[in-house]
């Protein structure tokens, strides 16, 4: 599952934000602000999250038997 339904907020993917840089954001109500942090006027903006990469699947417990029909 790429989308999780509940998000942790963070000013990082807010629509009030904008980034300075890896650690930082200006928001409109409050400022500079640390990534990490968030407040009460938080809005959710999905094109600013990019979610975790999916595991790579282990294919070295395979066998050529397990590909024969």
């Amino acid at each position: 599952m790429l989308f999780e339904k509940k998000i942790e907020p963070r000013c990082a993917y807010c629509t009030r934000c904008a980034p300075l840089d890896e650690d930082s954001v200006m928001c409109l109500k409050k400022g500079v602000m640390p990534a990490a942090d968030h407040c009460r006027s938080f809005r959710y903006d999905p094109l600013k999250r990019v979610p975790p990469r999916p595991s790579a699947p282990d294919f070295s417990r395979l066998r050529d038997e397990d590909f024969i029909l």
